[in-house]
Order: C-alpha cells, then structure tokens, then sequence
C-alpha cells in the first residue's frame, strides 16, 4: 500500500484547544532538567511559581499537539516505521507563563525519495493565544515515514541543514538527564510506551526506555538559555535541528555552542557512548525586548 498524497496535504487536523497552567509549565521544566540544582537560583523562577516565573521557550513545541495523527488507518503511513527527523520552532512573542492557545496544523510539503528510502512530511503547526488573538509561535517539524516512499511524488529539493562552523566550540555545556527523566517528561504529554516499559523498548531494539526526542531537544535548549541568555526566556527567539541519536535517562548530554552574532550554532553529544545525538542547531537569541512578530 502507497500513501496518497492529497489525503496526507488534506488530512483533517482539528483545531486543538489547550489551557496550561503553571503548575503544567513547572512539569514541563523539570522534565527537561531545570531545578537539579535546588539552590541555583537562575533556574529557579521556572521551576518556581513565586520567583519571577517564566515559561521555558521550548515549552511551546509541545503545546496544543494533535496527537500521533499518523497511527489513523485513513493516513496509508506505515507508522511503525515513522521517525522524527527535525524540529524547529519560532517565537513571535515571550511564551505566557499560562494561557489557553489554539492549535492550527498543516502539512506543507511531501518529498519522494524512493520505495527503498522512505518519503519525508514536512509539517507546521501555528499557536495562538485565545484571549488576545496573537501569534505566539510557529512550529514546524520533519516526518521521516521510512516504509512510505515510492508513491509517485517529487523528489525533492530537500532543504539544507544549518552548517555548524568548522573550528573549536565557544562554549561547551554538560547537562545530566535523571535515571527517571523519561518517567517526569510523558507527564507533559507523551505517553509513548517506548519510553517508560522496559519490555516495550526491547521489542523495539534498545537495551532500556529512551529518553523523548523532545526532552533532548529541551536539554539543548536549556543549555542555551543557561549559555547565551542568562536564564532570560525574553532573549531566546527561535530554535531548529535534527535528531541523531536517542538518549537513555541518566546519560550526561554535552551541547557545543558556536556564537556568531546573534546566532548560536549547536550539537549535543552524549559523554558514556561519545555519539552526537542531536545536530545542526541554531537557535536565534537577541534583546529582551527586541521582537519582530510573524515573520
């Protein structure tokens, strides 16, 4: 079976309402490692709601998600086979400690590159706040259906991933995950199996359950943030990258930064099996008070 391409580019995404609060920003911090160190306050008005709180920024690629949309028979995607290949995320405002934002998706493009590789979807998700109408974010995201190419669909062109700089890092962090990461994180709203059962992860080929993707990804941007920002959420504007690797829960992820300007270039590595696990980073940082809007 092929996927038919004008049902995935006019899938029925439904508009998704989500109230969070601040007590779901704090789960959401502490799932990505913020407050291991209960006495540092630069991280503590994220973790703590008396503090000056501020939402983390990479909080909002979770926020109003449709769901594992490619599991629905009606899609024709092999799901099992299906893999998060990039992620990217624009801010177009400071993210509120706590509102009630809307939801829109779409699939943008579908590339081809061959029944023996797989087709790629690349989607985007915009987020709205309901009481005032504005743009926080735009979200975009890389699907790789490996077991879906073949359909008779363009091949490309592919877009090209950022460049890291080739000289040493400006600035190395090493973040430790906690040996119950995965099990804080799928509170904020991935209750994936894979990374919680450890007979589930074995079926799938890994020795234990993975840490998410998008908990890595928190990781790396926690080490910006912490780097390049000073702890200020108001300087930290966008970010994008691939997934190279999973990360178990407990292992030290190491996030090499490149400043140029007021672009971060970044990677992140993991210490015990010296393998990249995420790549070709940028995050966009700048003033507190400098934001341009919808771009």
């Amino acid at each position: 079976m092929t996927i038919d391409p004008d049902t995935i580019y006019n899938w029925p995404f439904p508009e998704v309402e989500q109230t969070y609060t601040t007590k779901d920003a704090i789960l959401y911090a502490l799932g990505i490692g913020l407050g291991h160190d209960p006495l540092d306050e630069a991280e503590l008005h994220y973790v703590f709601e008396e503090d000056g709180f501020s939402a983390v920024p990479t909080m909002s690629i979770i926020v109003a998600w449709p769901g594992f949309w490619v599991r629905d028979p009606r899609s024709g995607i092999d799901w099992k086979k299906v893999l998060h290949g990039e992620q990217g995320m624009r801010l177009h405002r400071p993210l509120p400690a706590e509102a009630t934002v809307v939801g829109r998706t779409r699939v943008v493009d579908i590339l081809d590159k061959g029944a023996d590789k797989g087709a790629l979807l690349y989607i985007e998700r915009t987020l709205t706040d309901k009481a005032t109408g504005d743009l926080l974010a735009t979200l975009t995201s890389t699907t790789f259906a490996r077991g879906d190419g073949g359909f008779g669909g363009k091949p490309g062109p592919q877009p090209e991933p950022h460049r890291l700089p080739e000289r040493e890092p400006d600035a190395v962090c090493d973040l430790r995950t906690l040996p119950q990461q995965a099990l804080i994180y799928r509170l904020s709203g991935d209750p994936n199996p894979l990374h919680a059962d450890p007979k589930t992860a074995t079926a799938a080929g890994f020795k234990a359950p993975i840490l998410h993707g998008l908990c890595s990804l928190g990781v790396a941007g926690h080490a910006v943030l912490r780097t390049y920002c000073g702890y200020d959420a108001r300087r930290f504007k966008s970010l994008r990258l691939r997934f190279a690797s999973p990360v178990y829960p407990g292992e030290t992820i190491r996030t090499e930064m490149w400043r140029d300007g007021d672009e971060v270039s970044f990677r992140s590595k993991v210490l015990e099996r010296d393998i990249v696990v995420l790549n070709n980073g940028l995050v966009d940082v700048g003033e507190p008070d400098d934001w341009a809007g919808p771009s």
